[in-house]
């Protein structure tokens, strides 16, 4: 069995609405007059529509695209917070496995947090999706398609920003995504300097980032500036120690010269303390890093709380005092499980088996 460049299975996976390149859809609609790949492809990609709203296609035609490209995720729940600006899906896909994608509008952006994996490897024991372990990769379509369904919810609010924080290690699944963010930016028209990927120290992973062309951002989910807390936290860490991924990062910035950010989970007893502010300060003062403070969302399997907010402020007073840049993240849609992984474990359902 092989698996081609969007990740499909050529044994047992569908061709999906957003796997194909426009070459791949010019072959699809082979026989078709150029000026319907036009017409078909600028509905699907830059605006979003649905097959039956592209009635300058003929029916017949709108009918063969939904038979040979069907779309890839079927809503399994849909959920709103803080007043409509949050909305979060929890998706189907076609094998039965599940994924996540989250909608958040600010006053001055919209973003889309999309999955890059069905389930996590990274074990990262304070995360949901961690917790739940590794399924599959997803395909190029399958992350594309998170962007498309969100942006059509948000209309006539532009979506303006993409983050890859959903649910797996994006640079475990790097040539998907890759492809993905390449056809986020050059087909949906979004950014590259909105788009951001985010790793928990994947060296190789940067690395390639760094020599891509696009000027993508790059987070770091970082959440302990010492190895031996590191280690239990984020266990690829025993893998890419924090001097190695702190090399990596530099070549990174000399590379692109684009602000780097370290994202830390805040855990009560856990990574607050000032000592931990001192080693984070110290590492983000070298690498011009900013740093997202997130106070620990509750997941099911960790029974570990999240630092108080008056500790978080303090635990951010501490770094700016150093001369360290940081702010803390709003939390969004906690009272419906928006934290990435979260809505599939309350739900505690059951994937088809993992693949070996």
């Amino acid at each position: 069995m092989t698996v081609d460049a969007a990740g499909r299975s050529h044994r047992d996976a569908p061709v999906l609405r957003f796997d194909p390149t426009r070459d791949e859809f010019a072959a699809l609609l082979d026989g078709e007059p150029r000026y319907r790949l036009d017409q078909a492809w600028t509905g699907l990609h830059e605006r979003g529509d649905e097959t039956d709203d592209l009635t300058n296609l003929p029916k017949a035609l709108r009918a063969r695209i939904d038979a040979e490209l069907p779309l890839g995720l079927s809503p399994e729940e849909e959920s709103v917070s803080d007043n409509g600006e949050t909305v979060k899906w929890l998706w189907r896909l076609h094998d039965g496995h599940h994924i996540e994608t989250v909608l958040m509008h600010y006053e001055d952006r919209t973003t889309v947090c999309v999955s890059s994996q069905a389930g996590c490897a990274m074990a990262c024991g304070f995360c949901a999706t961690g917790q739940s372990g590794f399924d599959r990769h997803l395909s190029v379509g399958e992350i594309v398609e998170q962007v498309v369904r969100a942006r059509r919810t948000s209309a006539p609010r532009r979506v303006s920003n993409i983050v890859f924080m959903g649910m797996g290690e994006p640079f475990a699944n790097y040539d998907r995504t890759w492809a993905a963010v390449e056809r986020i930016n050059h087909d949906l028209g979004i950014g590259a300097r909105h788009i951001t990927i985010s790793t928990v120290g994947v060296v190789p992973g940067i690395d390639r980032l760094a020599r891509e062309d696009l000027p993508v951002n790059l987070a770091v989910s970082l959440h302990s500036a010492n190895d031996e807390d590191r280690n239990a936290l984020v266990p690829i860490n025993q893998r890419y120690p924090l001097a190695m991924l702190e090399e990596s990062c530099a070549r990174y910035l000399d590379a692109k010269n684009r602000r780097l950010s370290f994202e830390w989970a805040l855990i009560d007893g856990v990574n607050d303390r000032a000592s931990d502010a001192d080693e984070l300060a110290i590492l983000a003062r070298r690498l011009r890093a900013h740093i997202n403070l997130i106070p620990l969302n509750p997941t099911p399997g960790y029974l570990t709380r999240g630092t108080p907010m008056d500790r978080v402020h303090e635990f951010r007073d501490r770094l700016t005092s150093m001369g360290a840049n940081a702010t803390v993240r709003r939390t969004r849609g906690t009272d419906i499980d928006a934290a990435c992984g979260q809505l599939r474990a309350s739900r505690q359902l059951v994937d088809p088996p993992r693949r070996r």
